[in-house]
């Protein structure tokens, strides 16, 4: 016989499992710091195993791991002991996750690890389980309560473990040092790689990229346009830094009060000191600037204020913002 749904009881396991995020805390101390700094100065890569729901939760951990700069992959640890202990070396770290530290199938993994001079990390309740005993490094989760009714079903203890290796994870990427650059390179695909995308990865450079001198006439200048498709040519001065733009908008006015404008000097009536980029600028942010400009052409200049290329509004919708 079926009853009906309990909110109620659903609000207690979301408090049981924040209650156990919280209870760590407190746990957070010398033996999490020298877990992080044995991760962190792994020459190898950080290989993360667990049986079950842990095991599930690790594969998570090892994917955070790789996307903020640590080298990481997920070994089962049934499968490690019919051969895939191939792919744990010397320079590694085992991250072994288990509530319990009672997993059987780890447990017969951890002698091999050690027997190759790798380093065995341990994320689980108390270092005196068999697994504890085992490690070089135990983070204590201690004693969680499971959400499930019956208080079998791994629930609130994965929540902990997932959001101790999030803190393990991310502590190491801050002191690397890993910033948004790095992250873009890990992420160059989807809607985080879109986000991420340099100006530099997407501007117009070369032939697309008409740059001319303040001397040159204006009909000149229309060539390069309309040879290169773009809306507008940079102009430099003497000394090759940039001077100025010339767009559609500076064409119409000057030909909105003298139809032969083509025959002068472009250098006066350009759009002197216009906004501008660098090429490590997020295109995201370019995207602002061109629209609180109610512009659609950017000059992307390098530290000398040299022209380095053209950032159009066609090239931002064509990287997917």
């Amino acid at each position: 016989m079926t009853t009906p749904m309990d909110l109620e009881y659903a609000r207690e396991v979301l408090r049981t499992e924040s209650d156990a995020i919280r209870s760590l805390i407190d746990r957070v101390g010398d033996s999490f710091m020298a877990a992080a700094e044995r991760i962190r100065a792994c020459e190898g890569h950080v290989v993360v195993s667990g049986m079950g729901k842990a095991g599930l939760v690790g594969l998570k951990i090892s994917a955070t791991l790789a996307s903020t700069g640590t080298p990481s992959h997920f070994v089962h640890p049934a499968e490690a002991v019919h051969g895939d202990l191939g792919r744990i070396m010397k320079k590694d770290v085992l991250l072994s996750l288990s509530n319990s530290g009672e997993s059987e199938e780890l447990l017969r993994l951890i002698p091999k690890v050690r027997e190759l001079g790798a380093t065995v990390i341990s994320l689980t309740a108390t270092k005196d389980s068999s697994l504890g005993r085992a490690s070089d490094i135990v983070v204590e989760l201690g004693r969680i309560e499971e959400a499930c009714p019956l208080g079998l079903a791994p629930s609130a203890s994965t929540t902990a473990l997932l959001a101790l290796g999030d803190a393990l994870a991310l502590c190491v990427q801050k002191a690397r040092g890993f910033n948004q650059r790095d992250y873009a390179f890990f992420h160059p695909a989807g809607e985080l790689g879109r986000k991420l995308q340099k100006v530099g990865d997407v501007m117009r450079t070369g032939d697309r990229n008409p740059v001319v001198r303040e001397e040159t006439q204006v009909g000149e200048a229309i060539a390069l346009i309309t040879k290169a498709r773009a809306g507008a040519v940079s102009v430099v001065g003497a000394d090759g830094r940039l001077a100025g733009i010339f767009t559609d908008g500076d064409l119409r006015r000057l030909l909105s009060r003298n139809p032969q404008g083509q025959q002068e000097r472009i250098g006066a009536v350009m759009t002197r000191t216009p906004t501008v980029v660098g090429p490590d600028r997020l295109v995201a942010d370019a995207l602002r600037i061109l629209r609180e400009k109610r512009i659609d052409e950017l000059p992307v200049v390098d530290d000398r204020g040299m022209p380095a290329g053209m950032l159009d509004i066609q090239d931002v919708l064509g990287a997917g913002l």
